[in-house]
């Protein structure tokens, strides 16, 4: 019954660690890099404004795949640097609604689904890549988080239970070891027993 009992809270406390590890991994990638690297050609991005409404709302992470800019087509949700305007400087994820063949390359023209106008058109050397996923328990997370009071219970009640798990782990491991300490007495005592026995 007690391994059967430490084996659920190793498996609890495993799911704890890889939970704390992975958010902790995604939020300081997307903060500190500014999205620069790309693990395994792919992206984090945080959405951040409402012109994507309803398909991404403010508070949604997105997953973006690097992938060459030809093979990407109308529809496409795709994640860019801005050069111009009020974009300039700003990572932007808008849909993919116009490709523009020119003299010196494709020019690619996105819009905002809620918004009224499109963007200046982007070149491919602008272009991060396409989402590909949209990471629904992260994006959760973000969104909890955005409010401080669930911030620090999304991140000490994990905590907390992984620190009341090492203390049971630490008492299990104490009475264990007292258990087999009182054996041990108990032998002792047996051969003191029989010494006894033969002195006589």
């Amino acid at each position: 019954m007690r391994k059967g009992i430490n084996a659920i809270f190793t498996l609890i406390k495993i799911i704890c660690v890889i939970v704390l590890v992975l958010l902790i991994f995604v939020l300081a990638m997307q903060r500190f890099s500014n999205n620069k690297i790309a693990i395994g050609g792919f992206r984090v991005f945080n959405v951040v404004t409402t012109s994507m409404v309803p398909e991404y709302v403010v508070g949604d992470v997105v997953v973006v795949k690097d992938v060459d800019p030809d093979t990407l087509k109308l529809g496409d949700d795709i994640t860019y640097l801005g050069k111009e305007d009020s974009f300039a400087n700003r990572v932007v994820t808008h849909r993919l609604i116009r490709i523009e063949e020119t003299t010196v390359g494709k020019r690619f023209h996105t819009q905002g689904i809620a918004n009224p106008t499109e963007d200046p058109t982007i070149t491919a050397d602008q272009i991060y890549g396409k989402v590909v996923y949209k990471c629904i328990v992260i994006s959760a997370l973000a969104k909890l988080m955005n409010n401080m009071t669930l911030f620090y219970v999304v991140v000490f009640i994990p905590l907390a239970i992984l620190i009341v798990m090492q203390i049971i782990d630490f008492a299990n491991s104490r009475k264990e070891i007292d258990d087999d300490d009182d054996e041990d007495d108990d032998e002792d005592d047996e051969y003191e027993e029989e010494d006894d026995d033969d002195d006589e």
